[in-house]
């Protein structure tokens, strides 16, 4: 019984340290604030450090070549995305100004037929 207490005080501490590592060296943290991370790891021992792995990880980078995330939802349809119609207008206005643009110089050559 004292053997199964000495080892999951010893996989308690192993998931502190590492949690703490990890919030303290990562880049970024997810859902709250670094500080509030070490707190929660500190004074909650394994609660705190179980909450990290689950929520307070950053999310690992996308592989090359992979699917990327994106952290907005996408649009349904062409139709839907603003983006997408702003590009439509301007390269549709464009091409009206080139085409308004042939129509004038057909206009303005004289007739020598």
């Amino acid at each position: 019984m004292v053997r199964s207490f000495i080892l999951l005080a010893a996989v308690q501490l192993v998931l502190l340290v590492l949690a703490l590592i990890g919030a303290l060296s990562a880049d970024r943290v997810r859902t709250m604030p670094r500080a509030l991370w070490v707190l929660a790891i500190l004074l909650i021992p394994l609660i705190g450090a179980i909450a990290y792995f689950v929520w307070g990880r950053p999310l690992p980078a996308p592989a090359e070549g992979g699917p990327t995330r994106r952290n907005t939802a996408r649009p349904a349809s062409p139709d839907d995305d603003p983006d997408f119609l702003r590009s439509m207008n301007t390269e549709q206005a464009r091409r009206d100004r080139e085409l308004l643009a042939q129509w004038e110089r057909e206009l303005q050559k004289p007739d020598d037929e």
